[in-house]
């Protein structure tokens, strides 16, 4: 009981660190989408600016998924390249930790980083999906999951050489199969969702 009480406690920690960096990045990222794509209040003053802002997340379905979007995105920046520290030797630990417990100095230590990895890029696929489900409305399972798989894995290999190029934190092969199983969750949970939806709406 005590072992999982440290997981959840580890994990929420994990995610709550980047939380209202991540909300507050989004908000900006969100005015820089409507100042690209739909510039109708550039240009006017701040005050119009985010009345145009909140104005669009009120009305506009398409633009609170990507605002959740944006808010996976930042998370998972914030946690694999902003907020790491500078490592001497970034190919010190290539295969990384695989399990929960892992020896340090010849004792036995609670790590939670593979779960970590692996809910990393589960959210973020299931809202890229979820953002832009007409690309996906006629996919099978399998082609959905293995589009998760390919997508966390494409991100998690450039993710980890960035860090070994910038020497932010280490590159692991762990990270990256963690993150392309949490990816192919995603994939299968947004499969499962979508196909709920489409049940409910023929009935």
């Amino acid at each position: 009981m005590e072992v999982i009480k440290s997981i959840i406690a580890n994990v929420l920690t994990a995610l709550y660190q980047p939380f209202w960096y991540a909300v507050l990045s989004s908000i900006l990222l969100g005015f820089i989408y409507l100042y690209a794509y739909n510039p109708v209040e550039s240009g006017k003053g701040l005050k119009r600016a985010i009345k145009g802002w909140v104005e669009e997340f009120k009305t506009s379905i398409f633009f609170r998924k990507l605002f959740v979007l944006f808010f996976f995105s930042v998370m998972i920046l914030f946690r694999t390249l902003i907020n790491r520290n500078m490592w001497a030797n970034p190919l010190s630990n290539v295969m990384g930790d695989w399990w929960i417990w892992r020896e340090k100095n010849g004792e036995k230590q609670l790590t939670t980083e593979c779960l970590e990895n692996l809910i990393l890029m589960l959210p973020f696929i299931f809202v890229l999906f979820w953002t832009f489900e007409e690309k996906l409305e006629k996919a099978k399972l399998k082609e959905t999951v293995w589009r998760g798989l390919e997508i966390s894995f494409v991100i998690s290999f450039t993710i980890e050489m960035l860090q070994l190029f910038l020497r932010l934190g280490t590159w692991q092969l762990s990270d990256i199969f963690y993150n392309t199983i949490g990816g192919g969750i995603g994939g299968l949970l947004y499969y499962i969702f979508h196909k709920m939806k489409q049940d409910r709406g023929e009935r």
